[in-house]
């Protein structure tokens, strides 16, 4: 048998190699910044900040979307059926976007010149969609503002989709969980500041400008210090690499599901369903409040008990995410413990999320009735999905992918990370279309709890595909592959050794 030899070579130092999209070549040179530096905790958190800016933004328009829409005049189901703008611009603005950081040459990086065009955008979408009833009147609003939701969608996608790419692109491999965990943290904080701008009016859709306002004001500030924090190398196209055509983003999200890792596809769909259920509390918890359990409206008369049973529900709803926040951040600080501390694995660990979330529908589904404080303990409750599918499944991919870099491959984390976002926005709008087609039979007040049912039964079938995620550790996988090879030469040379002793006939 042919007996083979392995030499061991020393390694030469030389300026890393970045990997680009369209298999591009970009070489970085030894600056801070570049993928060799270790980058401090304290400015990866800090360049993780504007994550809180974002958080504060969807925790604000999601619940707010539909009754702003209803409070303009537009019908029920129409109001519930436009909140499919997140989900079909994010599945194809998230990937574009990605694709698109993945390869810009600016001057300035990768990631920021993304960023400051999404909060540029989003103040433009933000301003003209909360101003609509002060630019129009009666039905001209609605069909200004219908539009105007649509766009801004696609402007926060813009916005947030570099986030992660950025803080994954500067962290080192042990850095990536942790870091992912960071971003649930400041998540936490960005929805009690959501909850909490909520309690400023009784009713927040009559003030949604001066709201916005604020809220892009605090986005603008978040980036401010991202940007004094972050340095990015620019990444350089060689000088005969072929110029990349208009629809190149788009070839570029075919060939990363393609040769994406198997991995990403099964949390892909637990993460899809997954979000069937967190969208069910997210955007239509509110609702759920004022109309199923206090049985208020919007549109009643001032004065009257319907109205004063809208502003009770819409107070213990703030109230309720204010808590739901606060359990988000233990969530994300015990998660974070026990990824580190390796008690559990990380499939465990985002299975038992998933089931929480899971109780909590069922409870609101069957059992909360007209109840303010048990609505509230199942609002809080709910947030433990969020907080595991948030943190774990982007680890991952981050950590998988830093692996393939350093061993010289191409990767692309910041499109795999929108993938990831984009079966987020799939739950979104199975969750949405559902409740928009359930409320063509039935009232507002009857089909919310029938979301929940939905709710409940897509986190079961996400609970137990999370508990089959092939989350082996490296090092046991690469011990594992060893030992099937040694295993392998062994039964080979044994093969080897009885045919040599067998007689030849």
């Amino acid at each position: 048998p042919a007996v083979t030899f392995v030499a061991q070579t020393n390694t030469i130092s030389r300026p890393p190699l970045l990997p680009s999209m369209g298999g591009e070549v970009a070489v970085a040179s030894k600056a801070k910044g570049a993928p060799g530096a270790v980058w401090p905790l304290w400015k990866l958190i800090l360049i993780a900040l504007p994550q809180l800016g974002v958080q504060v933004l969807w925790c604000f328009i999601g619940p707010n979307s539909a009754p702003y829409m209803l409070h303009l005049g537009m019908g029920h189901a129409l109001a519930t059926l436009n909140n499919v703008a997140g989900p079909i611009t994010g599945f194809f603005t998230g990937p574009i976007v990605g694709a698109t950081s993945d390869s810009c040459t600016s001057k300035y990086g990768r990631r920021r010149p993304v960023i400051l065009s999404g909060l540029i955008a989003t103040w433009v979408a933000g301003m003209l969609f909360a101003s609509a009833e002060h630019i129009f009147s009666g039905d001209a609003a609605v069909f200004f503002a219908a539009p105007m939701y649509w766009i801004m969608d696609v402007t926060i996608n813009i916005l947030q989709t570099p986030h992660r790419a950025l803080v994954a692109d500067l962290a080192s491999e042990e850095q990536q969980v942790p870091m992912q965990v960071v971003f649930v943290f400041f998540m936490a904080v960005g929805n009690f500041l959501g909850f909490s701008i909520m309690q400023i009016y009784d009713v927040p859709v009559e003030h949604m400008l001066e709201l916005m306002v604020g809220i892009c004001l605090l986005n603008t500030l978040c980036i401010a210090v991202q940007f004094l924090v972050a340095r990015e190398v620019p990444l350089q196209r060689e000088a005969d690499a072929p110029k990349k055509s208009l629809c190149a983003p788009v070839c570029d999200v075919a060939k990363a599901v393609r040769g994406s890792p198997r991995l990403l596809y099964h949390l892909a769909a637990v993460q899809c369903l997954v979000w069937v259920g967190n969208t069910a509390w997210n955007i239509y918890g509110g609702q759920w409040f004022t109309s199923s359990v206090f049985q208020g409206d919007q549109h009643a008369p001032e004065g009257s008990d319907r109205k004063d049973a809208y502003r009770e529900g819409n107070a213990a709803f703030s109230h309720g995410g204010q808590a739901r926040a606060v359990l988000q951040l233990i969530s994300a600080l015990a998660i974070i413990m026990l990824l580190l501390r390796r008690w559990l694995r990380p499939r465990l660990v985002l299975a038992l999320c998933i089931f929480v979330g899971c109780v909590a529908s069922l409870l609101a589904a069957f059992a909360v009735g007209h109840s303010g404080a048990f609505a509230m303990v199942c609002l809080a409750l709910s947030v433990v999905p969020a907080a595991g599918s948030f943190a774990i499944p982007f680890g991952l991919v981050a950590t998988l992918n830093k692996r393939a870099e350093e061993e010289g491959k191409q990767v692309s984390t910041g499109l795999q990370m929108a993938l990831l976002s984009c079966c987020v926005l799939v739950g979104q709008q199975l969750c949405t279309t559902s409740l928009a087609a359930i409320q063509g039979k039935l009232s507002l007040e009857a089909a919310l709890p029938c979301v929940f049912m939905l709710a409940a039964a897509a986190q079961v079938i996400a609970g137990c595909g999370a508990l089959c995620l092939d989350d082996t550790p490296p090092a046991e996988a690469a011990s594992d592959m060893e030992a099937e090879s040694s295993q392998d030469i062994v039964e080979e040379g044994s093969t080897a050794e009885s045919r040599a002793r067998s007689p030849v006939l």
